[in-house]
């Protein structure tokens, strides 16, 4: 009795020895859970970097003078105040408005169901060229869109001449760009759904196209509007393509517009309130994208990142 109450004396001695070294703090560098002070200001650091300047564009687009260097109050003028020079009254500016709309419109409407198309074909086929195909769907992730632009401007200009510069060749070089990422998207959402239900609904007696119709394309609507989404955002700002093949004012859009007029010297706030239109759309499209991915994969396990995730094309 004696020797068990001297060990459990000892025990409790021991964890009393103890308890103060268990219970002392780490240094802050030698602590794994430390809040990461370090990498959370790099972060706030970048944001500051990146949208400061865009923020002063913005700012500078409701400014009543024409100087870029001294704000003097906000105002309208540059967005349909001026009767010259807004961007409501100025047809070089609003024809490069409804330009960039219709170009990402067209686009989306034609690339979309291509990629639809692309991502169903190479999923159902089995063979040793599929992977070659799967190679040539990711094209425009491998090569430089400036390579592809003078492509697509050597094609339109030698091989089919009868295609001009213009409207046409910008959708049809917009759309060979942008046919990729519906087909990664809807073909990531196809090996994601797996084919059981394709085969519970041939079970049930349904033909193959009232299984594309009533069990495939419902499963397949999210992965199509968040590509849908990426491709009309990502053709509202781009420039490489569209600076290409465009041939006249008629047919360029904002991107073009503000680089080459930026560039002459000829710069001014209805060019910030150009900058900024384009802007607002980009945002926009993106909200509503957001939202309405969210809406269509309700009752699923789909948080707000992973729709963030889905609309940026990250997943």
């Amino acid at each position: 009795m004696t020797s068990v109450s001297s060990t459990s004396r000892e025990a409790g001695e021991a964890q009393q020895a103890t308890a103060p070294a268990g219970r002392r703090r780490l240094a802050p560098w030698r602590n794994p859970w430390r809040r990461p002070w370090f990498l959370e200001g790099f972060t706030w650091l970048y944001l500051l970097w990146s949208l400061a300047p865009i923020a002063i564009a913005v700012l500078f687009s409701f400014n009543k003078g024409k100087s870029q260097a001294a704000y003097q109050g906000l105002t309208w003028r540059w967005y349909w105040g001026d009767p010259v020079n807004s961007v409501f009254h100025n047809p070089q500016l609003q024809s490069a408005v409804f330009t960039t709309l219709k170009l990402s419109a067209f686009t989306t409407l034609i690339a979309v169901p291509i990629g639809v198309a692309f991502a169903l074909g190479i999923n159902r086929w089995r063979s040793k060229l599929s992977l070659s195909f799967n190679f040539v769907m990711i094209l425009s992730f491998v090569v430089p869109e400036l390579i592809f632009g003078v492509a697509m401007f050597f094609v339109f200009t030698r091989l089919f001449s009868g295609i001009q510069l213009g409207l046409l060749a910008e959708v049809l070089g917009l759309v060979t760009w942008n046919v990729s990422w519906p087909a990664i998207i809807v073909q990531a959402r196809l090996v994601g759904i797996g084919r059981q239900y394709e085969e519970a609904a041939a079970d049930l007696g349904a033909n193959f196209f009232q299984t594309i119709r009533r069990v495939l394309l419902p499963l397949l609507t999210p992965a199509i509007f968040a590509s849908a989404i990426l491709v009309f955002s990502g053709v509202v700002d781009d420039f490489v393509i569209v600076n290409l093949l465009s041939s006249n004012a008629n047919n360029t859009p904002m991107s073009v517009i503000i680089y080459s007029t930026q560039r002459g010297g000829n710069g001014g706030p209805a060019l910030n309130a150009l900058a900024t239109i384009m802007l607002v759309i980009t945002f926009v499209v993106a909200i509503l994208g957001y939202l309405g991915y969210r809406w269509m994969t309700r009752g699923q396990r789909v948080d707000g990142k992973q729709a963030l995730a889905t609309i940026a094309g990250a997943e």
